[in-house]
C-alpha cells in the first residue's frame, strides 16, 4: 500500500539551463521540467510540473502582453520565474529572462520601449532595466538590502514609487546590549505578527525621481510611522496608484498599530501630493476596508474598492467612485448584490470593468459611470481572475478552472467571445484524464438552493461504485468556485478514484449577502447541516459508496472537519482536518486577527451575557470529543499564526488520548499554506495514504 509512492506514477527529470545572473557570473537556472504521466494520472508531481503564470501586464499600445512564468524544482525545493513577452493573438512568444534570480513586478514604462522588472543578485533586491527585447539589461536601482517589495512608474515616467520593508524601531534594544546571540522577542501590545511573520518590518512607499537610468534616493511617504502600505498579507501595488498626471500617489493605508491595529479594518484610501508632500484622506468617515484605487484616464475620477463595516473582513465588497473636482462619492453598486474586484477604467473613462463572482463562477462585467447599469461581458464554467485593456475592442485576463490552471485569454467586448492565447501547459494538459465537473442544486434543510460542485473521476463508470469526500471549504467566506489550487486540487483528489462533493454551503459570497453572512455567529449551525445535506443528497446515487465516505478540510474547513468528528452519527469512515480551529476559546486569545473572531464569534468567551458569543463557543469542537470514534488526520505549521499550531497539537492528542486511530503531519517551517515543493508533495502523499488506508483498504 504504502511502496506506491516509491514508484512513482511518472518520471521527471529536472531541466536546468546554464545562465548568466544579473551580475554576468555563471549559474543554472530552474526551467521547465520534462515529464511523462503514466495511464493519464495527476499525481503530486505532475501538480509541480505545471508552469504557473503570473504578472501579466499589456503593453501602453495595447498590442503585447508580458506576462512571468515559474517552474518548480523539487529537487532543489524552490521555484524560479522569468519574463516572457508575446502578441496580442499569442504568436511570437519570447523569453526575455532566463536567470537563476526568480523576476517579478514585471511592467512597461509609460512609453512601452522598456521593460522594468525586481530581481536580485550580490548587490540586494533592484529594479532592473531592458528593452522590449531583453537587450540592454541594467539594474537602475542601488538597494544594499533586500526588502524591496514592488514599484510602479508615474505616467510621465519620470519618477517611480516603490516599497520597501522598513525596520520597526526595536524598543528595548537597551536591554539586549552585548546580546548579540540572543533569539529572545519582547512584545508590548497586539499585532507583533500576523498571519505568517513576526511583524518586524513594515511595507511602506516611496516617491523618487527617475531618469531612464538611475533610481535617486527616495521619499518615504510614511515617513515616521509604523503604518503600513500596502496592507500585509494580501496587498501588492495594487493598493497603490499614479494619478494621470503624475502629480498624485493614491495608495491604502490602515493608519493604525498594535492593539488598534488589530481590532480594526478601517483602513483608507489617500491622496498625496507629490510636489507639496501633503496628504488627504478620500474615505474618511468610511469605517471598513476601503482599497485597491484607480484614477480615470482624465484624472477627475478615482474608483475603488470598499466595505461599509469595521470588523467584518468578508463585508461586501462595493464599488465606490469619487469625482475630485467637487469631492463627492458615490456608490455605485447598491443594486449589485455581488463583490466587484480587480477594478480597470475603460480608455475614455466610461466604463469600469471589473471581475465578480455570481454562483460560484467569476466573470467580467462593467458598469457605466453615466447611470451605473451592469453588464455581464464572459460567461461560462470558470473563474477570471483579472481585467486588462488591449486594442481593437478586446481585453485580456487571467482565467482558471477546477480543470486548468491560470492561461491568458483575450476577450472580445462587444461579444463576450473568449480566446486562450497561451499555451504554458498545454503538452502537460494533454496527457493527463481529467474527471468531469458537474454543478448541482440541492435542497438544503430549510428549503433553500444549495448550490454544489461534484467532480467524477476519470473514466467514471456509473455501474461501480466509489468512494467520496465531502470538501468542506475554509474562509470561511470563500466561494468554492472554479478555482485551481496546487494543494486542494479536486482533480488529483478524483485520480486517486474519489468522487468529490464540494458544496457552496451558508457563508460564502457569490450567492447574495444574506447567505454571505449568515455563518458569522452560527459556526454549528445551518452551515454544518448544509454540508451533510450535500453529502446525504449524493448517496443517494448508486456510483457512491455511503460506508466509505471521508470529510477533509482547511482552515474553516477544518474546524468544520473537527465539528463533524462530533455530530456525524457514523456517516464518515475518516477524516483530514488541515490547520484547523479545534478550540475556539484558544483560538480566541491565540490569533492575532482580533477582528476577525470579534466578528465571526461574536466576541470574547467571557462575555457571559452575549448569546450570540455563547452559541459560537458552545459549538466549539474540543467540547464534543467525547463522541469522537472515527480515524482522524491533523495537519498543522508552526508559522502559521491566524490559527496557531497548538489548535492542531490539541486535536491529535485528544484523539489519541481517546483511543482513536491518528496521524499528525507537522511542519515547522510552513505557514497556514504549504508553499515549499517536497512539503506540498509530502502533504499529498499524507493526504491519500490516509484516504486509501480508511476507505480503500477496509
Amino acid at each position: 500500500m504504502k511502496s506506491r509512492f516509491f514508484t512513482f506514477l511518472l518520471i521527471a527529470g529536472l531541466a536546468f539551463v546554464s545562465c548568466k545572473r544579473h551580475d554576468g557570473q555563471e549559474t543554472k537556472v530552474i526551467d521547465k521540467p520534462e515529464i511523462e504521466i503514466k495511464d493519464g494520472r495527476l499525481t503530486p508531481e505532475a501538480l509541480w510540473a505545471f508552469g504557473r503564470i503570473g504578472e501579466v501586464s499589456v503593453s501602453p499600445d495595447g498590442e503585447k502582453i508580458l506576462y512571468t512564468l515559474t517552474y518548480y524544482s523539487i529537487e532543489e525545493n524552490k521555484g524560479n520565474s522569468e519574463i516572457y513577452v508575446m502578441n496580442l493573438d499569442g504568436s511570437g512568444v519570447t523569453r526575455l529572462t532566463t536567470t537563476s534570480a526568480s523576476e517579478w513586478n514585471a511592467i512597461w514604462n509609460p512609453k512601452g520601449d522598456k521593460i522594468g522588472f525586481i530581481s536580485s543578485d550580490e548587490q540586494g533586491v533592484n529594479i532592473y532595466h531592458m528593452n522590449v527585447d531583453g537587450s540592454d539589461l541594467r539594474r537602475v536601482s542601488d538597494f544594499k538590502d533586500a526588502t524591496l517589495e514592488g514599484f510602479s512608474y508615474s505616467p510621465d515616467g519620470k519618477k517611480i514609487v516603490y516599497v520597501k520593508a522598513v525596520p520597526k524601531k526595536d524598543k528595548y534594544a537597551e536591554l539586549k546590549k552585548g546580546l548579540d546571540k540572543t533569539t529572545g522577542r519582547i512584545n508590548d501590545d497586539l499585532a507583533y505578527r500576523h498571519w505568517d511573520r513576526w511583524v518586524d518590518e513594515i511595507p511602506q512607499p516611496f516617491v523618487a525621481a527617475f531618469d531612464g537610468k538611475t533610481v535617486s534616493e527616495g521619499k518615504n511617504l510614511l515617513e515616521n510611522t509604523e503604518y503600513e502600505s500596502p496592507m500585509r498579507p494580501w496587498g501588492g501595488m495594487e493598493q497603490i496608484a499614479w494619478s494621470p498626471d503624475s502629480k498624485t500617489i493614491a495608495y491604502t493605508c490602515r493608519k493604525k498599530t498594535g492593539k488598534e491595529y488589530a481590532f480594526s479594518t478601517n483602513s483608507d484610501i489617500y491622496l498625496y501630493d507629490v510636489e507639496k508632500g501633503s496628504t488627504v484622506n478620500l474615505s474618511e468617515g468610511m469605517m471598513g476596508y476601503d482599497q485597491n484605487p484607480v484614477f480615470s484616464p482624465d484624472g477627475k475620477k478615482i474608483a475603488w474598492e470598499s466595505m461599509e463595516r469595521d470588523g467584518y473582513e468578508a463585508d461586501k465588497i462595493r464599488l465606490m467612485v469619487c469625482d475630485l473636482s467637487t469631492g463627492k462619492t458615490e456608490y455605485y453598486t447598491p443594486d449589485f448584490d455581488q463583490n466587484v474586484g480587480g477594478l480597470t477604467f475603460s480608455a475614455d473613462g466610461k466604463w469600469i470593468y471589473f471581475v465578480s463572482d455570481y454562483h460560484a463562477v467569476d466573470n467580467i462585467y462593467k458598469i457605466s459611470m453615466e447611470d451605473k447599469a451592469i453588464k455581464q461581458i464572459t460567461s461560462g464554467v470558470h473563474d477570471y481572475t483579472s481585467v486588462n485593456l488591449a486594442k481593437n475592442g478586446l481585453l485580456v485576463g487571467e482565467k482558471m478552472s477546477m480543470s486548468h490552471p491560470n492561461e491568458i485569454w483575450t476577450v472580445e467586448e462587444s461579444t463576450g467571445k473568449e480566446k486562450k492565447i497561451s499555451a504554458s501547459n498545454d503538452d502537460l494538459m494533454a496527457k493527463i484524464k481529467w474527471g468531469r465537473v458537474e454543478e448541482r442544486w440541492l435542497k438544503a434543510t430549510d428549503g433553500k438552493d444549495l448550490h454544489t460542485w461534484v467532480i467524477y473521476p476519470p473514466d467514471f463508470d456509473s455501474t461501480k461504485k466509489y468512494p467520496a469526500l465531502l470538501y468542506c471549504e475554509g474562509g470561511p467566506q470563500s466561494t468554492v468556485s472554479q478555482f485551481w489550487s496546487y494543494r486542494w486540487n479536486f482533480q488529483i483528489m478524483a485520480a486517486n478514484g474519489y468522487i468529490v462533493v464540494a458544496p457552496n454551503r451558508r457563508g460564502l459570497p457569490g450567492f447574495g449577502q444574506q447567505w454571505n453572512e449568515q455563518v458569522s455567529g452560527d459556526y454549528g449551525g445551518q452551515c454544518m447541516r448544509d454540508y451533510l445535506t450535500a453529502i446525504d443528497e449524493l448517496c443517494k446515487e448508486s456510483y457512491v459508496d455511503k460506508d466509505r465516505l471521508g470529510a477533509v478540510g482547511a482552515s474553516f474547513g477544518g474546524y468544520s472537519v473537527y465539528w463533524l468528528a462530533g455530530h456525524h452519527n457514523k456517516r464518515f469512515k475518516c477524516f483530514i482536518a488541515h490547520n484547523g480551529m479545534f478550540n475556539l476559546e484558544q483560538q480566541y486569545l491565540e490569533t492575532e486577527e482580533m477582528w476577525f473572531v470579534n466578528w465571526d464569534l461574536g466576541g470574547p468567551y467571557w462575555d457571559r451575557k452575549n448569546a450570540v458569543a455563547q452559541r459560537s463557543y458552545a459549538n466549539s469542537p474540543h467540547k464534543f470529543v467525547d463522541k469522537w470514534d472515527t480515524p482522524i488526520m491533523v495537519i498543522h505549521s508552526e508559522y502559521d499564526f491566524r490559527i496557531v499550531a497548538s489548535q492542531g497539537m490539541a486535536a491529535y492528542n485528544a484523539a489519541v488520548i481517546r483511543g482513536i486511530p491518528a496521524r499528525y503531519l507537522y511542519f515547522p517551517d510552513e505557514t497556514h499554506w504549504v508553499l515549499k515543493p517536497q512539503n506540498a508533495i509530502l502533504w499529498q502523499r499524507n493526504f491519500f495514504d490516509w484516504l486509501d488506508t480508511w476507505l480503500k483498504n477496509k
